[in-house]
């Protein structure tokens, strides 16, 4: 009979948790943030993040691999980028790709050079380079049609409990936003400042790079950059964020 009550409630726990849509009201990380780091954020000259914006600024203009072409070859100034990069995580060539995997797309096929390592200085400049031409401006990410499975795949991942601390996503991000976490206040858990600017790096970081750090944090197996799972797991976050805007490249502590 206990057993059968632990299942029915497990059950439940389950349903609910797969209902769980956005948090109300959405709020932004950088509203859970300190002035410093507010500050920060809002001023491009003391934005670190700004240093690996400017360097891929100087890799879109220049040429790059055996057909000597650079990414303004194709696509001009970096300007004609505005609105790009609301649609990724997106269904590219047949599987799920997001904007750094679309960059590195580019790199092999259109200037046939070798793919940058994923949490390169270079990667993370051009990535925020090219988001940051769509700060102010909400995900337009489809959940529908061919990406509708990996979509459904994102959610339950963010809804499963994982690792020896046997905590989910929605543990922290949706139960408990808000709340005092140590020094800390626990944000929505949004992905809409990556690339950015963490004060705990030291360095820019990709939102895998954020995922990854979870992960550690509740002592779960470490899943690779750009691994699948990943990927739906930013295009859950991408349409959970709703209409909150691009703040890339954003400062967090």
């Amino acid at each position: 009979m206990l057993a059968l009550l632990m299942a029915c409630l497990l059950a439940a726990s389950n349903a609910v948790a797969s209902e769980i849509v956005r948090p109300v009201p959405l709020k932004s990380g950088i509203e859970f943030s300190g002035a410093e780091v507010r500050a920060l954020q809002n001023d491009e000259f003391a934005n670190p993040g700004m240093l690996w914006v400017e360097r891929g600024r100087a890799m879109w203009a220049q040429p790059a691999g055996a057909e000597n072409r650079s990414c303004a070859s194709c696509h001009g100034d970096v300007a004609g980028m505005k609105g790009a990069a609301t649609r990724y995580p997106k269904i590219e060539g047949g599987g799920l790709i997001n904007l750094e995997g679309r960059i590195q797309q580019c790199r092999q096929t259109r200037q046939n050079a070798m793919p940058f390592q994923y949490e390169s200085d270079d990667l993370l400049g051009l990535t925020a380079l090219v988001r940051m031409q769509s700060r102010g401006m909400s995900p337009d990410v489809s959940v529908d049609g061919p990406a509708k499975v990996y979509f459904e795949r994102g959610r339950d991942r963010y809804n499963r409990r994982v690792g020896q601390m046997n905590l989910a996503c929605s543990n922290c991000h949706q139960d408990n936003w808000g709340k005092k976490l140590g020094p800390e206040t626990v944000s929505q858990g949004h992905g809409n400042p990556y690339p950015a600017y963490r004060l705990e790096w030291q360095a820019m970081g990709s939102l895998h790079r954020r995922f990854r750090s979870c992960l550690s944090g509740v002592r779960a197996s470490l899943l690779p950059f750009g691994a699948t799972e990943l990927l739906e797991l930013e295009l859950y976050l991408a349409w959970r964020s709703g209409s909150l805007p691009i703040e890339t490249p954003g400062v967090r502590r």
